[in-house]
């Protein structure tokens, strides 16, 4: 479960502090998706990041499994992020020297035990259409075959919340669709917490529940 608890966001300047996030709750069981909307500069993804555990709340909890990572030393919230949260942004961040199965099974290096984990990456590259691509490199995949090698890395650790960036907006629509449907599938097949960030409605209609993040604050859709 996802419990984040009156999370407020507030940066200095030189005028004072900046409000991006002020008092915002939330709460979600395994299995839930949902996409936060919001235009460009509203918070949406400083609120992901608070989520995943990337950047700490001026005030507020977040608690994951009934952990608040905030709590953790540096070395243990590395770890918690690295086990309980996968990342897809809108740029894949994939390795251009390493092969699409090796980009995959990049989080699992600094896990304790790899067994199973060629295998399992194996598996969710194919789930993602990318079977007979695993031996090529980033650079001779298209935009939206790179951002599927992303996703599959995203999961590779089973992790129990998914966060995502506005994982289409660097896509074309066809490649967007394609994209789309496969994050959902792989979510439900998953069952893990689903969040997305986007200011695209058409991305937005396709999850179960919507939010939108405006003046500071989120109120369903």
């Amino acid at each position: 479960m996802l419990q984040a608890t009156q999370i407020s966001k507030h940066y200095p300047t030189p005028r004072g502090p900046l409000e991006v996030l002020s008092n915002i709750s939330l709460s979600l069981e395994r299995g839930d998706a949902v996409a936060i909307m919001g235009p460009s500069g509203s918070g949406k993804s400083t609120l992901l990041y608070i989520l995943g555990a990337l950047d700490a709340p001026t005030s507020g909890t977040v608690t994951l499994d009934g952990h608040n990572p905030f709590q953790l030393a540096e070395k243990q919230l590395a770890a918690f992020r690295n086990k309980q949260v996968g990342f897809v942004f809108q740029d894949h961040c994939l390795l251009p020297q390493c092969s699409v199965l090796e980009n995959v099974l990049v989080p699992t290096l600094v896990a304790e035990s790899r067994n199973g984990a060629t295998d399992r990456a194996r598996t969710l590259l194919e789930q993602v259409g990318l079977k007979d691509r695993m031996d090529h490199r980033p650079a001779e995949l298209s935009g939206g075959e790179q951002q599927r090698v992303a996703l599959a890395r995203a999961l590779i650790r089973e992790p129990l919340m998914l966060l995502c960036d506005e994982p289409t907006g660097n896509l074309d629509r066809a490649a967007a669709d394609t994209v789309a449907s496969m994050l959902l599938d792989l979510h439900r097949s998953q069952k893990t917490i689903l969040v997305l960030v986007t200011h695209n409605p058409e991305l937005a209609a396709k999850f179960p529940s919507r939010l939108e993040l405006t003046e500071r604050h989120l109120e369903k859709v």
